[in-house]
């Protein structure tokens, strides 16, 4: 596989020696910690030690009031995660459907610009009974042609995501998948506990190279999947399963990632959210 494409997405790549793991975040819908206001959770969150927190677009969330508590506390906003795209999914047989998860992007990516992220996650599609795997290859391949003149609007990246979608299930597909579009502003969002129950996390990192545009972290235990079901392999602790973070790390950093890993565990209040970020940096230093 080629892995040099014309086009190469933006990302927050350095030379290999830099530390892979660079900057932390976390999903907004995290943060559990009682009547807070906005203000007082960024606040949280930046005394915590987080470098960021990634919001959901479309949602109900005051933007003005969430870009002031950006600014009055230093916590950034790396990346927004479209927040329709499971129940209005891009690959859907109804038109109306796929128009509904293009019409949320279009407001993804233009939240994603005032708020200064440089991303949004979009699942690419889900293959199911009613769709099939060529279907949805030719629906994504259409209906995300459709965001790209809003990306170049807004300059925010589509990063899409991993996910128990049924598609895009190999690295080297997810890797040319990418390269069909040639744009600077499309890229992967790589789920390194996602991956986990079909194949290894450096392996994709490897394939996906310079197409990595953020990282998202979650832990997974092979051996609770095989006992108690597939998601019960998701309940485990961060650095408790069956990642292996030092192969993380050195795969990040042989294709030069320095950047953002963004946490997407069961969240909590103060005392809960303090022990993830102690153990992303465990992780962060394997």
């Amino acid at each position: 596989m080629n892995d040099q494409p014309s086009s190469t997405p933006v990302a927050s790549h350095a030379s290999a020696s830099a530390r892979p793991m660079a900057r932390v975040s976390l999903k907004w819908g995290m943060v559990e910690a009682g009547p807070l206001s906005i203000l007082e959770k960024f606040q949280l969150l930046k005394d915590l030690g987080f470098d960021g927190v990634e919001l959901d677009s479309p949602n109900d969330l005051p933007l003005d009031e969430v870009i002031e508590a950006r600014d009055r506390t230093g916590l950034a906003i790396p990346g927004v995660v479209n927040s329709r795209h499971w129940k209005v999914p891009l690959t859907d047989p109804d038109p109306a459907v796929r128009a509904a998860c293009v019409e949320s992007m279009v407001t993804a990516l233009h939240d994603a610009k005032r708020c200064g992220a440089s991303t949004v996650l979009l699942v690419p599609g889900v293959v199911n009974a009613t769709t099939s795997y060529a279907q949805a290859y030719d629906r994504a391949i259409e209906e995300i042609s459709k965001l790209v003149p809003h990306a170049e609007e807004t300059g925010v990246a589509i990063a899409l995501e991993n996910v128990w979608n049924d598609f895009l299930l190999s690295p080297l597909e997810a890797a040319r998948f990418v390269d069909a579009f040639d744009h600077p502003l499309i890229g992967w969002y790589f789920d390194v506990g996602n991956v986990l129950r079909y194949g290894r996390p450096a392996h994709w990192i490897e394939a996906l190279g310079h197409r990595i545009l953020k990282v998202d972290v979650k832990e997974f235990s092979l051996a609770r999947m095989n006992a108690e079901g597939p998601w019960k392999g998701f309940e485990v602790e961060l650095g408790d399963g069956d990642c292996d973070w030092p192969a993380v790390n050195r795969a990040l950093a042989g294709i030069g990632y320095s950047g953002w890993v963004s946490a997407e565990v069961p969240g909590g209040d103060r005392d809960r959210l303090a022990a993830i970020r102690e153990r992303m940096a465990k992780i962060a230093a394997a």
